[in-house]
């Protein structure tokens, strides 16, 4: 026989049970998630391959800063799906493609005053309801001071870098940038911080 509660709390309603039950079903869900990554790291002799900026060298463009992990959501995905794909990626904001290419940015400060404030259901609205779809993009040649200007004249803290058939290659961020101009500094430490869940 199982308990179905406890002497501080009392015994729970079946009804609360079956609450509780439906989320965590809801939670472990599987999620069509897209992500773009190398499976193995590079060989250090392997010259096609970007492995990272040298220590101590500033990096030029945005190749050499960027994240090359992109985690993406389809257009038609709910939001539930993309908090998920947030939540078991340790990440703030999906790509959202259309085809295979960037069509918007879903974040998860998107997800709370865009949909939770308005009173959206989850399931039932898809991230193209909600995501910004003004989204600036840059090309892995870009040079770095071109990307903060960017980020600093439409306040934003990432940029999607995309090919030149708008299909995401990596993601550059303000934290990206900082770690490697000034890996010392207080959002050097903050990006470089494990995720918090």
């Amino acid at each position: 026989m199982v308990e179905r509660g406890s002497d501080k709390h009392g015994p729970r309603q079946d009804d609360e049970l079956k609450h509780e039950l439906h989320g965590m079903e809801q939670a472990d869900r599987p999620v069509r998630v897209e992500e773009w990554r190398d499976p193995e790291p590079p060989a250090d002799d392997d010259p096609d391959v970007f492995t990272g900026q040298e220590p101590g060298v500033t990096p030029q463009t945005v190749a050499d800063a960027m994240t090359g992990r992109v985690i993406s959501v389809n257009i038609d995905a709910s939001l539930a799906d993309a908090a998920v794909a947030m939540r078991n990626n340790d990440v703030g904001d999906v790509l959202v493609l259309e085809n295979g290419m960037v069509r918007g940015v879903l974040t998860d400060r998107d997800l709370v005053v865009r949909a939770a404030a308005e009173g959206r259901p989850p399931d039932d609205t898809s991230v193209d309801d909600v995501c910004s779809s003004d989204v600036t993009t840059v090309v892995p040649g870009t040079p770095i001071d071109d990307a903060v200007n960017l980020m600093r004249e439409y306040a934003i803290r990432r940029l999607p870098v995309v090919d030149e058939d708008l299909r995401p290659v990596g993601v550059v961020t303000l934290g990206d940038v900082a770690l490697a101009r000034e890996p010392d500094s207080a959002l050097a430490d903050i990006s470089a911080a494990p995720a918090n869940r």
